[in-house]
């Protein structure tokens, strides 16, 4: 089933486009089997988890955090994390500087920018990534973080021309962001929006990473939540 289903999903990506599988809350079972069906990006929400599976998983995995960043919980997967998906304020960047710097290497990072109509969701107000593009530019030279894109949640609604202008806000600050302070920054390239029920119209506005889970690996248990 897990085959089956990444092979539909990966069907209707664009050569631009790569999936982040989300393995959250699923065993290493689930996990070998994507792997073994040629998947080898992978999302994790939770730092103990994400150490606990990396350790017990094939070395060539391209580990992704994309929950929610807590600096206390970085030393869990700093070493070994290829990209982090949710840094969502100035102090989160530096955190991830100092951890990264302690292992001796370079992380990539992604900044969350806040694009839903919802209070709840984290990140930089667009605007607030725009206002200092002089600071942008020291803090893309970070010597141990590079800044590769930013990340965006959609509204949590049915209204998909809502959802839709969520996506094209992002897209929009990122063509900004790229045609500005990070535009001799040729790493800075992804666009990370888009889950298992909106990812096609994060695709048709630009994302460059779709993060799916439950479309590949079936409805998690939220009660074996460490």
């Amino acid at each position: 089933m897990i085959a089956d289903n990444l092979s539909r999903i990966q069907s209707t990506l664009p050569p631009s486009a790569r999936l982040v599988a989300v393995s959250k809350l699923k065993p290493v079972e689930d996990i070998l089997e994507a792997y073994h069906a040629g998947q080898r990006l992978f999302g994790e929400n939770y730092a103990t988890e994400l150490r606990d599976k990396a350790a017990q998983l094939p070395d060539d995995i391209e580990w992704h955090f994309i929950g929610h960043l807590q600096s206390k919980q970085l030393k869990y997967y700093i070493p070994f994390v290829s990209m982090i998906h949710g840094v969502d304020s100035l102090e989160h960047l530096h955190d991830v500087e100092a951890a990264a710097a302690k292992v001796g290497r370079t992380v990539d990072v992604l900044l969350q920018v806040h694009v839903a109509q919802e209070e709840t969701k984290f990140g930089f107000l667009p605007g607030e990534l725009e206002v200092e593009s002089g600071k942008w530019k020291v803090e893309s030279e970070l010597a141990h973080v590079r800044i590769c894109g930013l990340m965006a949640m959609a509204s949590n609604t049915d209204d998909e021309a809502r959802v839709r202008a969520d996506f094209h806000a992002a897209r929009q600050l990122f063509d900004r962001l790229k045609a500005g302070p990070f535009a001799q920054a040729p790493h800075f390239r992804e666009l990370s929006m888009g889950m298992s029920h909106d990812y096609p119209l994060a695709l048709a506005e630009g994302a460059t990473l779709v993060r799916i889970g439950s479309s590949i690996f079936g409805a998690r248990d939220y009660s074996k939540k460490n």
